[in-house]
């Protein structure tokens, strides 16, 4: 049986502890060696640093350059590289900080208009720490497994490579949660999407999600789904066992009132969507 998919998030603090112990015991080992020995390796020390270096200005030099190359591989390591996975930490932010990413999919494409003002929400509004913004990451990326949840959102048509299907499954079936909203309420993106979806799971089909289910009231009680031009269609899903794995929006779930540069004009997108995405994140979280 595959083993359950956990985030790094998750795991960071049991990390940090256990380091914090070794440290800790390895520190007060030195504390307790036997004075002699102690004075010794501290004579050593001493002698080691007053005795003056011999050599020629050549590997003054060689070292100078060691020096600089150094900080030349070190710099460029900050430098973005074209993959677009996020590293470990990013910003300064603490690794038990959660982040969702944005999904990088079908090779280049992705959406610059979902919005991240739900993060800031959600942690408002319970006890996590979230991540300021979305990272946005490849699909086909080892990447999208250290996020407990991922975003696929976009217009027009596409066509997910091998590798981007293979990893969207085992990333699901591990526990990961994928939400997925078709931009401006893109029928081109909505007839992909569902493609795509039963290519990856052919053993079922997106389903209605009713209002009754936990997603819906997990931070905020959600009692209806409020859309720019009349009824909305309802919020569709798979589950795995009894677990709602991917939850998608045919009108869409972009909350572009909270995006710059960013208007549904033409689409039916879901007015609330906001107050469902933030459910979404924790439910997420709780699986």
């Amino acid at each position: 049986m595959a083993r359950k998919f956990q985030p790094v998030a998750r795991l960071n603090a049991t990390i940090i502890v256990r380091s914090k112990l070794i440290f800790e015991t390895g520190y007060y080992r030195m504390i307790n060696l036997n004075r002699t020995l102690a004075l010794l390796l501290w004579l050593a020390l001493v002698v080691s640093m007053t005795t003056p270096s011999f050599g020629d200005d050549s590997v003054k030099n060689d070292s100078a350059k060691n020096d600089s190359a150094k900080t030349k591989k070190s710099d460029d390591a900050t430098k973005p590289n074209g993959t677009i996975a996020d590293p470990a930490l990013v910003g300064g932010e603490s690794s038990s900080v959660i982040k969702v990413a944005n999904l990088v999919y079908a090779g280049t494409k992705t959406s610059e208009c979902f919005s991240d003002h739900f993060l800031r929400r959600a942690e408002e509004s319970s006890s996590i720490s979230t991540s300021r913004r979305l990272h946005s990451v490849k699909l086909a990326s080892d990447e999208v497994y250290n996020f407990p949840m991922i975003i696929m959102n976009g217009e027009g048509e596409f066509t997910l490579l091998a590798q981007e299907r293979e990893n969207l499954r085992r990333f699901i079936q591990r526990g990961g949660f994928l939400l997925a909203s078709a931009g401006c309420s893109s029928k081109e993106w909505n007839q992909s999407f569902r493609r795509e979806m039963a290519t990856v799971f052919p053993e079922q089909s997106l389903k209605t999600i009713g209002l009754d289910h936990l997603v819906f009231h997990t931070v905020y009680d959600i009692a209806g789904l409020n859309a720019k031009h009349g009824t909305p269609q309802q919020l569709e899903g798979l589950h795995f066992g009894t677990r709602l794995g991917v939850l998608y929006s045919q009108d869409g779930l972009n909350d572009t009132s909270n995006t710059q540069g960013c208007c549904c004009c033409g689409g039916n997108e879901i007015t609330n969507a906001e107050q469902i995405n933030v459910n979404v994140l924790i439910y997420s979280l709780l699986q």
